[in-house]
């Protein structure tokens, strides 16, 4: 990267941070001359990055008031998706991660007809909603479940969408003209975590989704790590347990890992189920016997106090706690971030998890629930977009400039 680019992302870094703010106060942050930040900052204002708003407080010597300096989170906007077993979610925001548009369809619905047919008609409906221009969408990022090539656009497997070496981004070109990226859903949740939610400011996370199938996110030193095939962060597939390796394990969907087989929340509503069947005294035996009960039931009976219900998830809230302290044992993070459905039920879960880890771990981690929460994987894929699109925008991976 030329010098004159590089100090261009930097001043546009510092504005975003610090506005609102002098040029004379840019060229003391990023330690360049007051003409070049001056140079840079026109620049900047006339490619509509920048816009000056009014005046500041004038110098302790007097004199002119310097002209302030903000941050044009309407220079362009970004859609992001999140692709799900269940469901399809997508937003239109602008730079700042502002929700101008969203919109959400049934996967399976659309999963064999045409899922990227449809997820073009519904950005369209989106664009046209907000009277945003086509030519002012800079691209697009999307979260997916399964082991992702980012660079190739190739979902190697994505079992709950029943992908495997299915060529997305070649597909996508179809009905999209603007940049997309694609990446694993959680690998995208953790990067919205960190540039909107409670990992803000910090350069080594863990993010940890629990629903039907258990994943993680890892940032290291400020940078997503993918791992040497795409598949780092499968922290489904850690076995817990060592017995069970002795044993035929059969895991809870086909291609699913250990752990999500036994702590995830479909395992969870099984395992409930099981112990129900078993106990014709209990009030919902009938019910067991008819159907397969929820994993939200199973929290629900827990909170009540039903002990069948306790059991079941202290043992899949165990088998959690050991899968996050190997994974913290190995990568050191300044916070772990708990997402998915099963933390709904965050204020049951969190204190049993706290005592587990803190009793293991070598130094103490920040632990906490996802802050963005439903919107963590479409917001992380804007997020996503960011960090993969070469523009002035283009600079999270270079590090810290003041």
């Amino acid at each position: 990267m030329n010098l004159k680019l590089m100090n261009k992302k930097r001043v546009l870094q510092c504005i975003q941070k610090h506005e609102a703010i002098s040029r004379a106060e840019i060229a003391v942050k990023v330690q360049i001359s007051k003409p070049t930040a001056s140079l840079l900052v026109d620049e900047l204002i006339s490619e509509k990055w920048v816009i000056e708003k009014g005046n500041g407080e004038s110098t302790s010597q007097g004199g002119r008031k310097p002209i302030q300096l903000y941050f044009n989170a309407k220079a362009g906007y970004i859609l992001g998706a999140d692709i799900g077993g269940t469901k399809v979610k997508a937003i239109l925001c602008d730079l700042r991660g502002t929700i101008i548009a969203e919109s959400e369809f049934n996967t399976s619905r659309y999963l064999q007809s045409g899922l990227l047919s449809q997820l073009a008609f519904e950005v369209e409906q989106m664009i046209q909603k907000s009277t945003i221009k086509m030519q002012e969408i800079l691209g697009m990022g999307v979260g997916i479940p399964g082991v992702t090539e980012s660079k190739s656009g190739l979902i190697i497997d994505a079992p709950s969408l029943n992908w495997v070496q299915y060529p997305f981004l070649t597909e996508a070109k179809r009905y999209f003209s603007f940049p997309i990226y694609i990446d694993n859903d959680v690998n995208a949740a953790a990067l919205g975590e960190q540039w909107l939610g409670n990992a803000q400011n910090k350069k080594n996370v863990l993010f940890i989704a629990v629903g039907t199938g258990i994943g993680s996110g890892i940032i290291i030193n400020n940078q997503l790590y993918r791992g040497a095939t795409s598949a780092a962060g499968e922290i489904g597939y850690m076995v817990t347990n060592k017995n069970d390796m002795k044993s035929a394990f059969r895991p809870i969907f086909q291609r699913y890992g250990y752990l999500e087989s036994v702590a995830g929340g479909k395992s969870i509503g099984i395992n409930l189920t099981e112990a129900i069947q078993k106990q014709p005294d209990h009030p919902l035996y009938e019910q067991a016997m008819k159907e397969e009960l929820s994993g939200e039931l199973a929290f629900s009976l827990a909170e009540k106090g039903d002990k069948l219900a306790e059991a079941v998830i202290e043992d899949a809230i165990e088998h959690l706690a050991y899968g996050i302290i190997n994974a913290a044992s190995l990568l050191n993070p300044e916070v772990i971030i708990l997402g998915g459905g099963v933390f709904k039920s965050a204020d049951y879960i969190l204190p049993k998890l706290r005592s587990m880890i803190t009793h293991y771990l070598p130094s103490a981690v920040k632990l906490k629930t996802s802050q963005l929460g439903e919107k963590a994987g479409v917001l992380g894929a804007v997020s996503l977009f960011l960090h993969e699109h070469d523009s002035l925008l283009h600079y999270q991976y270079e590090g810290d400039y003041y």
